[in-house]
């Protein structure tokens, strides 16, 4: 394929995964490994490789077959993936979860551009790790509350929580998430358990892959928490947007993402505005508050919904969330599959704008992602305090 059709096919779909490539002369030099990589996943006969031209020289870029992509990833519907591939839902395997990541990378409808082969196996393995580690974590359930594991935190009201004194950071994550390590379930928000979950994936790939930079991460922990909006900006990229939405049902496992509650009077009561989540793999996203029952797509829709019915004002004019009300109706319409539809129609539709409560769903437009932290391609620029 020349350099114009192999352009002309690539507009027509712009995802998939792009690398560099040496001078076109070498470039089965360069293509050799990814093919062989592909191949330990059993993926080197599902992909395409295309070379094309561009102002920052020659570039391979990889995308599923198209037969495979309408059978495996219909309409980039990643939800049932999982199904195609004859995979678990939730296989704690690392193999089958790692070759889940990369037909989602491969079929994805936006392009991922690495610097390296070992920039997208390190991405991939972030990933992983995130997604593993979320499949872990159980917190208490109280959205306004906020502790840590004494032995490895303590707390600023400036500063936030940060590591005591030879804590490691890993274990400090660990501890704060994932119960079977203290024996204690932790009280915090789910938005700052995605936060948790994000830093140990990473950290856990900087422990093999980067040592010296997960030293320079544990001691800006020590000294400051990075969190909130500027924990987005230092550690995730975000791609699709409201003018060109991600397809509804396209997740790649270790996204972190946020379901909308489209019922102005129940968004606001704190906590409820939405639910902050990380895509498992499998077609089931993260419950912190109960790992063992993850939700789906319509479970998640459907619970989210009855907030409105679960909100209430007490003697002081406050609003609250009475979560046993919510239980309630969310089985009673689980239980009745012409009123559960009628929830989905209303839900599953791509969320209004910020400050709009109009014909809107749960559904954001958006992912995030973690940015690359491999030695080929660190994007990771920490903050001075």
């Amino acid at each position: 394929m020349n350099a114009y059709a192999a352009h002309a096919a690539l507009e027509l779909r712009a995802g998939g995964i792009q690398l560099p490539c040496q001078p076109e002369t070498d470039a089965q030099l360069t293509l050799r490994p990814l093919a062989q990589w592909l191949a330990s996943y059993q993926l080197e006969d599902s992909v395409q490789s295309l070379l094309i031209p561009t102002a920052r020289g020659l570039q391979s870029v990889v995308i599923l077959r198209p037969e495979l992509q309408a059978a495996w990833m219909p309409q980039h519907d990643t939800t049932s993936l999982h199904q195609r591939l004859g995979h678990e839902a939730v296989s704690n395997r690392v193999w089958t979860l790692e070759r889940e990541i990369l037909i989602a990378l491969l079929g994805s409808p936006l392009r991922f551009s690495f610097a390296s082969l070992e920039a997208l196996a390190s991405h991939v393995r972030v990933r992983r790790n995130m997604t593993l580690a979320a499949r872990k974590t159980a917190l208490a359930f109280k959205t306004e509350a906020a502790e840590r594991p004494e032995d490895h935190w303590q707390y600023d009201e400036e500063r936030g929580f940060t590591l005591k004194p030879g804590r490691c950071l890993i274990d400090a994550l660990i501890a704060a998430t994932q119960p079977e390590a203290t024996g204690k379930l932790y009280d915090f928000s789910c938005y700052r358990a995605t936060e948790y979950v994000i830093l140990l994936g990473i950290a856990q790939e900087l422990q093999i892959h980067h040592p010296d930079l997960l030293a320079d991460l544990q001691h800006i922990n020590e000294i400051h928490a990075i969190r909130s909006g500027q924990f987005h900006d230092v550690f995730l990229i975000e791609y699709g947007s409201m003018e060109q939405p991600l397809p509804a049902r396209y997740y790649v496992p270790g996204d972190r993402l946020w379901f909308r509650n489209p019922d102005e009077r129940s968004s606001d009561v704190m906590g409820y505005e939405g639910s902050w989540v990380i895509y498992l793999g499998g077609g089931l996203f993260s419950n912190f508050w109960k790992r063992d029952q993850p939700f789906t797509l319509e479970s998640k829709a459907i619970e989210i919904y009855h907030w409105r019915d679960g909100v209430h004002t007490d003697a002081q004019g406050q609003l609250h969330m009475d979560e046993n009300v919510v239980d309630q109706r969310v089985a009673q319409t689980r239980a009745d599959p012409q009123a559960a539809q009628r929830v989905l129609d209303r839900m599953l539709r791509m969320r209004d704008a910020k400050g709009v409560y109009a014909e809107g769903g749960c559904l954001d437009t958006t992912r995030e992602c973690p940015r690359s932290v491999s030695r080929d391609q660190c994007e990771l620029v920490l903050p001075h305090f």
